[in-house]
């Protein structure tokens, strides 16, 4: 018990800033209300604003794939069936409907690929070639894709891959058809070393977290050209998650090694700039952060963490 506390407390000591830092974020310690659905490693994370939903992705042999809780933390039900190892996951709603998409790296029947799922877990989409890794665009491969965005027109952007032969950012029509893409393995503008998580901001441009390149960098969701990059923020560990708060006012930066959100000051329209670093929400020793989400209705954070096998809400104040 005496235990128990102490945890509870560290967590609270942990997402208060250092000196001189404003404080943005508290955990929510009520929240899952049923953390013993948490059974395997738990990678990615998804919020459906719109209806109150989260979704989660982890990893195991034998435990169900992907759960889904509500906002306020209530286990409802999980799926399995068709998912190997989730890496990234992301919810889109339209006008008409909602669909959760989720990029798979496994290697078996199912793997190498990125595949769209009804709420309740149909399978109604797969891109690329399942059990099969590869770069060809016709037909379309992946290898280890690693995280989705998709806009409300159906345009979506994929980074391929998660330490796979891709290094590469993908930009897809919504009848899937390659409109660009960027990127080879390498340190220079506009190459990568394993591009790990994307999102969009409110002008258009695409936010890569370049990982083991330990930057951001930026392109334009039309051309696909390189705007620019930040590495300025990330020398004590490279970016794993890039999303923005509610507001677009910041960004929120998962850094898995140091167990650490980093909360960057978002750019105006035109110049990408340099990064700042606004504040920082430190957690718990060995949490290892994956990917996050944000509620884009209430500004919660949510962090996958693989380490602590949980995911945790972080509420604004």
């Amino acid at each position: 018990y005496s235990f128990l506390y102490f945890q509870v407390l560290k967590a609270f000591d942990d997402s208060f800033p250092r000196k001189g830092q404003q404080q943005m974020f508290k955990l929510d310690i009520g929240w899952p209300k049923n953390p013993e659905y948490f059974t395997g490693q738990t990678f990615c994370v998804a919020v459906d604003s719109l209806h109150g939903l989260v979704y989660v992705g982890q990893r195991g042999d034998s435990v169900p794939k992907v759960l889904v809780f509500s906002e306020e933390g209530y286990f409802l039900h999980s799926w399995n069936n068709t998912v190997e190892m989730p890496h990234g996951i992301f919810v889109l709603n339209t006008a008409i409907d909602s669909s959760v998409w989720i990029t798979d790296v496994g290697t078996g029947k199912y793997g190498h690929t990125v595949k769209q799922y009804s709420p309740s877990g149909k399978l109604l989409q797969i891109l690329g070639t399942p059990g099969n890794a590869g770069s060809s665009l016709i037909p379309l491969q992946f290898d280890q894709p690693a995280d989705i965005f998709v806009e409300e027109s159906g345009d979506m952007y994929v980074v391929d891959g998660d330490g796979g032969m891709n290094n590469r950012l993908l930009k897809l029509t919504n009848d899937y058809k390659a409109m660009w893409l960027t990127g080879t393995n390498g340190t220079g503008v506009g190459q990568f070393r394993i591009p790990h998580s994307v999102t969009m901001d409110s002008f258009g441009r695409v936010w890569v977290a370049d990982r083991d390149n330990k930057r951001l960098q930026v392109f334009d969701k039309v051309t696909g050209e390189w705007l620019g990059s930040w590495s300025g923020c990330f020398s004590e560990d490279g970016p794993y998650s890039v999303r923005f708060t509610a507001d677009y006012k910041y960004l929120i930066v998962a850094q898995l090694n140091i167990n650490r959100l980093a909360i960057l000051v978002a750019p105006p329209v035109g110049s990408i700039g340099d990064c700042v670093m606004f504040s920082t929400v430190q957690l718990g020793d060995e949490t290892k952060p994956h990917l996050v989400d944000v509620d884009m209705k209430s500004g919660a954070v949510y962090v996958a963490e693989i380490g602590a096998q949980q995911v945790q809400k972080y509420i604004p104040l």
